[in-house]
């Protein structure tokens, strides 16, 4: 399998909740995965097309702290070098299923089943470490004793798989290894990739500290040839042990780029392919076009320079205030040198082109079940059935011009084996339903609200404390644009200075949490949305600009309600002195035109009690067409509210209890962050619909997770996972049931909803040991049914995967599911196209 399987996603338990669901979608023979929303954009080319030599330099976010892919700060560097360094079983195929590597693997299968599974493989006569010795059951048994969970003086950061061996022996030769199992694995596959040495896996100390800088001995089609960590460089250099296709490429130089020097790498010619954001890709498509250089800027740091804006520049550094004047010369000389900069990175990024996919993995919305509101299975299938999905797909994905699908699945992606859309078992989108499942659980409009003044300083949500008022896009439903005082936004910056647990930086759930910190960078540096994606200090201007409005606008409506009392008072004095002087007619006239104004008004409000009743009936009729409609696709009961419950009116703010029904939306802070608040924007806008309120939190992106998300420190929060080959074992702790621990806490590992079931546990243990392939699919898609169906997440969409290459590299890119052929990677021959997959020679 690759190597960019989820490295830590370590075995836990987790969840809460039951629900009984009917026959569900996932069961049929038919194959639902389907193909992948998006293909691979790697420029393949043939190896024939390709060129013996060169070197390609790789962007790293940052150089891996381990070459251990078992430790808990593991990262995508780790899993980058291993996978061209080390051994890999199985690696995954463009559709994201696990494939034998036939460069280590001549077969692997399972050869008993009673009263013990054995699987035996037969490895590759030719494989062998880099220091000649042949790979083999030694290496198989060590890296087993060492991941088993039996010898805690190894530092490991999961053990899934490894601790259901009950021995590892060799078979005819040292080339065959039979693995028994203590307990059936249908997840064999997903063990053993990547193979480390036995001279890494021997010891404890080897595996804690040897192996974090160094690598004893290697296998693979490059071999670890220096780490510079002054330099920021990893190199690699083809393995002359290697017995499989040659590597193409003399060096693969591995560079550390931080995120905010990506373009300026790129113009400048440092690196050769790299992952970008959506506003680096935007920049690379207009220098690729010409657009860069040509008459007035029309992107960029000048773009923004009108005639009027010119010509009052002018005339402040012409005029009389030599403070101003200085001021305006320092700012236009900056200007000045920003735009020479822009043009010549622009210059520089016209040599690559974007190649774009979609990542193995999803956002989601995740709704935290343990307290407050969404404690209610009833409040969080509102939540989601108010949710627009195709909506937040587009937004984030049509842009860039990918395609834009919501996810239907927590635990495969479309294209994966394990692949169903299962969104039916919580029901399509629908407002009204929503809120009659709002009402069923007891939040009804203009509820009473005790001491909504005191209670505003201090709300209290299931993650915690905000000192904040509810904010919002419009009246009170968004997040960054209610009413906010001028020394800040507006929102409560939890995590900067607030005293919380955790500020000292002590990692907690360090597994998951290395992971999800990597993960999250890269989300938010990606989904740039276009339009969307204002800075905060646009949005304190407006805001500020919107009081002053405001502050006039009531000014003028006190002079205006002063003219006219004045004018009122003299009309009323005129009328006075005609009602003395015509008194008899005035009363006869004034009874006969009150009576027809009575018998006006009181069949004006007939008709309007009439129509009111006639718009709740159709809506209820709308509400049980819903209801009648998504149980025929299979929808879980209790997803909907009681026949006959009638939906409370749209976008009337819910009370229960004397409490406003307020959720608190945990958002990292960082500059990259814009596209979630784009997205949580767009969410909060559709939950004020129903009559949700959201109110933002900002928090640092270094807390963002650790401190908050792990630690339940939320309401809603929108974060990623990755696919996984291998469901039944990587994504059980992400869903498994909560468990109390010893000191009373709750052990909730990865389920940082704290949503679960112990019917989803039981499906889980179910397919994990059931070893018919076909069955143990069916289960993971039955479990997945359940996940919906508890509304604790809801996937949204796939994230977008864009990289920046030189146009004469062949065999990379964008790789979307496929692990990459590191061997096949190159600069394509003078006058050579990338022409299709690479062949085999």
């Amino acid at each position: 399998m690759s190597h960019d399987r989820v490295g830590v996603r370590s075995v836990v338990f987790l969840a809460t909740g039951v629900l009984v669901l009917p026959a569900l979608a996932g069961c049929s023979s038919h194959d639902e995965a389907g193909k992948p929303a998006a293909g691979q954009d790697i420029a393949p080319a043939a190896r024939g097309m390709v060129a013996d030599g060169g070197t390609m330099n790789w962007a790293l976010d940052a150089l891996p702290e381990t070459l251990n892919t078992f430790q808990s700060d593991a990262d995508a560097g780790t899993s980058r070098i291993a996978g061209a360094v080390l051994p890999s079983l199985f690696r995954l195929d463009a559709q994201g299923r696990p494939q034998r590597n036939a460069d280590f693997l001549e077969s692997a299968e399972v050869v008993e089943r009673e009263p013990r599974q054995v699987v035996l493989y037969k490895l590759n006569q030719q494989a062998v470490w880099s220091d000649g010795r042949e790979i083999g059951a030694d290496d198989f048994a060590a890296q087993w004793r060492a991941l088993s969970g039996k010898d805690t003086a190894y530092w490991t950061a999961r053990n899934a798989g490894y601790d259901r061996i009950e021995k590892i022996e060799r078979g005819a030769n040292n080339l065959e290894v039979r693995v028994t199992f203590n307990k059936p694995y249908a997840d064999w596959r997903s063990l053993f990739s990547p193979l480390y040495p036995k001279q890494v896996m021997g010891s404890p100390d080897s595996f804690n500290d040897g192996a974090r800088r160094r690598l004893k001995a290697t296998a693979g089609p490059f071999a670890l040839t220096e780490i510079d960590r002054k330099a920021g460089e990893v190199t690699l250099g083809r393995n002359p042990r290697w017995w499989g296709r040659p590597a193409k490429l003399d060096k693969l130089v591995l560079r550390e780029v931080s995120r905010n020097e990506r373009a300026e790498a790129l113009a400048k010619g440092k690196v050769d392919l790299a992952e970008i954001d959506s506003a680096e890709a935007g920049r690379i498509s207009l220098a690729a076009g010409g657009k860069a250089g040509e008459g007035a800027p029309a992107h960029g740091p000048g773009a923004q320079l009108t005639p009027a804006k010119a010509l009052r520049s002018w005339a402040i550094v012409n005029g009389s205030d030599e403070e101003a004047a200085q001021a305006e010369y320092e700012a236009r000389e900056k200007t000045r040198r920003a735009v020479k900069r822009y043009a010549t990175e622009q210059a520089g990024l016209s040599g690559y082109v974007v190649r774009k996919s979609l990542e193995p993995a999803y956002t989601q919305l995740a709704l935290n079940g343990s307290a407050g509101p969404l404690a209610d299975d009833r409040v969080r299938r509102a939540v989601a059935r108010a949710l627009d999905r195709e909506e937040l797909a587009e937004a984030v994905l049509k842009p860039l011009g990918l395609p834009a699908e919501p996810v239907g699945s927590h635990l495969a992606l479309a294209g994966q084996e394990a692949y169903a859309d299962n969104s039916g078992a919580l029901g399509e989108q629908d407002t009204a339903e929503a809120r009659a499942l709002l009402a069923d659980a007891g939040w009804v409009p203009g509820g009473p609200v005790k001491d909504e003044l005191k209670d505003k300083k201090k709300t209290k949500t299931a993650g915690g404390e905000s000192s904040t008022e509810p904010t919002d896009t419009e009246s009170g439903s968004g997040s960054g644009s209610g009413s906010e005082s001028e020394s800040d936004d507006g929102t409560y910056i939890v995590g900067e200075e607030d005293g919380k647990p955790g500020d000292s930086g002590a990692s907690v759930f360090a597994p998951a949490a290395a992971h999800q910190k990597a993960a999250l960078t890269r989300q938010a540096d990606i989904l740039r949305l276009p339009a969307e994606a204002e800075t905060e200090q646009q949005k304190k201007a407006e805001r500020k600009a919107a009081q002053k409005a405001e502050k006039a606008e009531k000014a003028d409506k006190k002079r205006s309600a002063k003219r006219a009392a004045k004018k009122a008072a003299e009309r009323a004095e005129k009328r006075t002195e005609k009602q003395r002087e015509h008194s008899s007619e005035s009363r006869s006239g004034h009874r006969s035109e009150n009576r027809l104004e009575n018998r006006f008004e009181n069949s004006r409000s007939e008709k309007k009690d009439a129509a009111d009743r006639t718009g709740q009936q159709a809506d209820r009729q709308s509400a049980v067409r819903s209801h009648s409609r998504d149980q025929a696709k299979g929808g879980a009961p209790g997803a909907y509210a009681p026949k006959g419950t009638p939906a409370p009116a749209a976008g009337a703010p819910l009370a229960k209890d004397g409490k406003p029904l307020t959720l608190r939306f945990v958002l990292p802070s960082g500059d990259g962050s814009e596209p979630l608040r784009a997205v949580a924007d767009r969410i909060s806008r559709m939950l004020e619909k129903i009559g949700v309120r959201t109110e933002t939190a900002k928090v640092s992106d270094s807390s963002y997770f650790k401190d908050h998300i792990a630690s339940g420190q939320y309401d809603l929060a929108l974060y990623s996972w990755p696919a996984s080959a291998f469901p039944a074992t990587d994504a059980r702790p992400i869903y498994a049931k909560p468990v109390p621990a010893a000191d009373g806490s709750l052990n909730v590992e990865q389920n940082y909803t704290r949503v679960g079931t112990d019917h989803i546990d039981q499906l889980f243990d179910q397919a994990i040991s059931e070893l018919d392939e076909e069955t143990s699919r069916s289960l993971v898609k039955k479990a997945d049914a359940r996940i919906w169906a508890e509304a604790g997440s809801i996937p949204l969409y796939q994230r977008p995967q864009l990289t920046a290459a030189r146009p004469n590299l062949a065999n990379a890119g964008a790789f979307g599911f496929q692990a990459p052929n590191y061997e096949d990677i190159g600069f394509l021959k003078p006058g050579a196209k990338p022409s299709g997959a690479p062949s085999a020679k």
